[in-house]
């Protein structure tokens, strides 16, 4: 799993020259029809793996969305979470964007339930796959289309002080009354530009390099509730709903890197 989002962030170097590449090809070239990039997309991330169907991802998100910027996204997956069987990685493929994997979420029985509720970009309309691994190695997929674009590219501004000064605060909450021995849900909202690299500063007319968080890591007393490795798809500002057991008080721990190697932490007291 870490292989590809690994895969992915070397594509975010190569973004904008593909980007100068396609805007110099002739008209001719870009009317052809574009073969559907799933199959292509299967073999390269998931290599002589069968994926099953599976009714028991449910996915929501809205079949169009005003602007691909900032597109509600969900999922949540009917499947045991015990020590011996539960829903490891899923991985979420926006299939037509520069960047197709957005991120990819490691789970553990501590989280209670594979599942997360985030604001992702379309570069243009697309499928997106949502791909489970379960710990005994079965991989299972489910996908909606929503039409949305411009989230990728686009003008910005030159670098704006404030907006990079309070890049990696956080602020995080439980959505409920906390509850000891049972599924807690909480809610992280985070400030960071995710600047994609396929931007362009209006500034110098170049592009922005891409600037973006990488890993969010979540920890209850110390044991690991989930990782998401995230990359250029996620929204600016980023926001992530998940669930954790809390099997007695204690604090629920976050800490963020992006790439550029730094590091963010927020802790909050659960049940005290």
């Amino acid at each position: 799993m870490q292989n590809r989002l690994s895969g992915a962030r070397c594509a975010c170097c190569y973004a904008a020259l593909t980007v100068l590449a396609l805007s110099a090809c002739p008209l001719a070239a870009i009317a052809q029809a574009v073969p559907a990039p799933w199959p292509a997309l299967q073999a390269s991330y998931f290599p002589g793996k069968q994926l099953e169907p599976a009714p028991f991802i449910h996915i929501s998100a809205p079949t169009r969305a005003a602007s691909g910027d900032q597109v509600p996204f969900a999922f949540s997956i009917d499947h045991p979470m015990t020590a011996t069987s539960y829903i490891k990685a899923v991985t979420v493929l926006v299939d037509a964007n520069p960047v197709p994997v957005t991120a990819v979420f490691h789970f553990t029985p501590e989280s209670g339930k594979a599942e997360m509720s985030t604001r992702i970009r379309f570069d243009t309309d697309s499928p997106v796959h949502v791909v489970a691994e379960s710990n005994d190695g079965k991989l299972y997929v489910s996908t909606v289309t929503v039409k949305a674009s411009g989230g990728c590219g686009g003008s910005i501004a030159g670098d704006d002080p404030a907006v990079m000064a309070a890049a990696g605060k956080m602020k995080m909450a439980l959505t409920g009354p906390s509850k000891v021995g049972a599924i807690n849900k909480a809610r992280l909202l985070i400030r960071h530009p995710m600047y994609t690299g396929l931007q362009r500063n209006l500034t110098t007319n170049g592009f922005r390099p891409a600037y973006f968080i990488q890993q969010v890591s979540v920890s209850y007393n110390g044991r690991q509730v989930l990782v998401a490795d995230t990359s250029i798809g996620l929204s600016e500002n980023p926001t992530l709903e998940f669930g954790f057991v809390a099997d007695r008080p204690g604090a629920l721990t976050v800490v963020l890197q992006d790439n550029t190697g730094a590091t963010f932490r927020q802790a909050i007291d659960v049940g005290g």
